[in-house]
């Protein structure tokens, strides 16, 4: 797979490593970014990747310094500074965490799913860990306001836990493999609500598109509908095989097995392991599927849009937008 055209010889540390106009290439970047092992990853060793990294650009680094360190130090420091702003962030907002965090609330969310309060209560954390994530991984130059935050996440809260309860009622007589899935659609459900909400003033104003030279010619509502919409399925993809797979797997060792039968006690780490494995390779590959720079055609664009790009003599088909994660 190639890696991205080099600068005068030497890496371009603004660019991912690997090019990202070919799913293979999306899919080694993200699962660079939301390695598991990143999690480990001390204070002192973070703070020293970011040195080093900072010396390369200045073309001070230390005699010797191979790529391979530099590339060492760019996936450590992708994994816990925040682009914009350069501050570290929350060890369980990180990129890196994603895969700890979500096997093991998707693990015990999907174990403790048939009574009411259970449901409640792991669907909140499933939420409240959502939140987190979003607020760690928000914009620096356009925070979204803490208010819309709250708001999404009440939102998708009150959206999880309604489906789930209702499903529980709706799925009680029906075999229990049906009721296994139940958290899965309480968590498509408030993907579908959440992003959106978090998202809505890029639906109400649009999103900067740009023209074949890279420059940006106005903002496109088009385009954040396009740019949320892959954003709300890569998220349900992501999901999809965990909770979806999960379910087979456990209902046949419950049925066709006796693992359970004396250790109740067992299910949980059981399924907390499946997820996790299933999910180390969801992630990233969820992730990839569609291309961080997206396009959208010129005739699907606004009217206004059109017109400028008229005035400007551009002969573009196409317009770029950053679709966000």
């Amino acid at each position: 797979m190639a890696e991205t055209p080099r600068v005068d010889g030497r890496i371009d540390l603004d660019k991912p490593r690997w090019q990202q106009n070919t799913y293979i290439g999306r899919a080694k970047h993200f699962f660079s970014v939301t390695d598991p092992r990143n999690v480990l990853l001390r204070g002192p060793q973070l703070d020293q990747a970011k040195v080093l990294l900072q010396q390369y650009r200045e073309r001070k680094e230390p005699t010797g310094t191979t790529d391979e360190q530099v590339f060492a130090a760019k996936k450590m420091y992708e994994s816990a500074f925040h682009p914009e702003t350069q501050q570290k962030m929350f060890l369980p907002g990180r990129m890196s965490f994603q895969v700890p965090g979500n096997m093991t609330i998707t693990g015990l969310m999907m174990t403790y799913y048939r009574t009411t309060p259970a449901v409640l209560f792991w669907q909140w954390v499933n939420q409240s860990f959502n939140a987190i994530v979003n607020y760690t991984n928000r914009s620096g130059k356009s925070d979204i306001p803490e208010s819309l935050l709250l708001k999404s996440y009440v939102a998708a809260s009150t959206c999880a836990v309604g489906v789930a309860v209702g499903l529980n009622k709706a799925t009680s007589k029906l075999p229990p493999l049906v009721g296994r899935f139940v958290p899965f659609a309480a968590v498509a459900a408030a993907n579908c609500v959440n992003i959106p909400m978090m998202r809505q003033s890029e639906l109400i104003e649009g999103i900067d598109v740009l023209d074949e030279n890279g420059e940006v010619i106005g903002q496109s509502k088009a385009a954040a509908r396009s740019a949320i919409t892959q954003v709300v399925l890569s998220r349900v993809l992501m999901a999809t095989p965990g909770m979806a797979l999960t379910p087979v797997i456990m209902n046949t060792l419950d049925t066709k097995t006796k693992l359970f039968k004396n250790r109740a006690w067992l299910a949980a780490p059981v399924q907390v392991g499946i997820i996790g494995f299933i999910l180390t390779f969801a992630t990233p590959l969820a992730c990839a599927l569609f291309e961080q720079n997206s396009s959208i055609a010129v005739s699907n664009v606004e009217e206004e849009l059109k017109q400028k790009l008229l005035e400007s003599k551009s002969t573009a088909k196409y317009l770029t937008f950053n679709k966000g994660l």
